[in-house]
């Protein structure tokens, strides 16, 4: 079987973690760069996410070129990630040259700041979505999606993983928040603040508020992020309620770097950390975000049994990038039924 990927290969990125998952199962593989379907002018890239419907400039010379790459590869399974940047058309010349064409949907589609109609339109010209939400399950098989399947974000063993004790860790906090500056998650950070806690905030938009802005700490990169988890006391997880999440990328990723979590309640975070005080904490209150946060910064033993437990617990339970890989591969191949042509989705 031989595989295409397209996605952004940038570090952190799940085109990125794909690859490292191929090469983990020994796949035949070769990747585009979606980055590409991208202008370089950051104002031009402004226009057509304002102006354009999101479309990405160079949507279709892209997908030009993957239909040229796919002429001297010719691979079994082309795998999109988030808004792969294919027209329909493009979609359709994949599937008429024999390749199964799927996409990883890893944001929520209908989520208002992201909708994006070129790409709606081409979601059941896919032969399987998968979503990395259940919330979104019953929306693409309203667009027309013959087959959806759940497949949640995972994590990467040789890029998540705890810091070496004999190396420095990073600067000291009591919590640490890797994440987006969302507007709903404004309020619980400066609870943590007014309560005197020490914040570590990476992540987009942090300093263009006066009260979080002396706590960011800027964007990072994964070991940056692995030695502020050892310095911190509390690794916070938050979902992103525009889109309808019940787990996150950080969800999986700081729990296989080692930290202690205190993470929304939610019913995916539960199936993954198991029931409160086994493995994490969860809070549904602001209020008790800060009470839970304050008892685990005051409690170095319950920390370090939570975070032992929790690592174990992520460890055994087949979450990697490679058991997501190898699962999106067999839903992808098993069936010699292939999906009939289906007409453009109402978007």
């Amino acid at each position: 079987m031989k595989l295409l990927i397209i996605g952004f290969a940038r570090p952190g990125h799940m085109g990125n973690y794909l690859t490292l998952a191929a090469n983990q199962l020994g796949i035949d593989y070769s990747m585009i760069d979606a980055a590409g379907a991208e202008a370089d002018s950051r104002i031009v890239r402004s226009f057509y996410w304002r102006l354009r419907g999101k479309r990405p400039a160079r949507l279709a010379r892209f997908g030009a070129e993957v239909l040229e790459r796919c002429k001297g590869m010719n691979p079994s399974l082309v795998l999109g990630t988030g808004y792969a940047p294919l027209e329909r058309w493009h979609i359709e010349a994949l599937r008429a040259r024999g390749a199964r064409v799927v996409n990883y949907s890893t944001d929520d589609p209908w989520n208002p700041a992201l909708r994006a109609p070129w790409f709606l339109s081409t979601t059941n010209a896919y032969d399987a979505v998968f979503t990395t939400r259940r919330a979104n399950i019953e929306d693409f098989r309203r667009a027309g999606v013959r087959a959806v399947h759940h497949i949640p974000f995972g994590y990467v063993p040789e890029v998540h993983r705890p810091w070496p004790a004999d190396k420095p860790a990073g600067r000291r906090s009591d919590v640490l928040f890797v994440g987006g500056c969302d507007s709903d998650r404004i309020p619980m950070i400066n609870a943590l603040i007014d309560a005197g806690l020490e914040v570590a905030l990476f992540g987009g938009y942090w300093d263009r508020h006066a009260k979080t802005r002396p706590y960011w700490r800027g964007m990072a990169d994964q070991n940056t992020i692995r030695a502020a988890s050892a310095a911190a006391c509390v690794s916070l997880v938050l979902v992103r309620r525009a889109n309808r999440d019940d787990a996150v990328m950080r969800s999986y990723e700081a729990a296989a770097i080692g930290g202690c979590i205190l993470a929304e309640d939610t019913p995916e975070h539960r199936e993954l950390y198991g029931a409160e005080g086994e493995a994490a904490y969860y809070f549904n209150t602001t209020d008790e975000l800060v009470q839970r946060t304050k008892m685990l910064v005051a409690d170095a033993e319950l920390r370090g049994r939570l975070s032992t437990e929790l690592r174990k617990r992520i460890l055994a339970g087949g979450h990697t990038y490679a058991d997501r890989l190898a699962e999106m591969i067999r839903l992808s191949l098993e069936s010699d039924v292939r999906p009939k042509r289906a007409a453009a989705a109402t978007v």
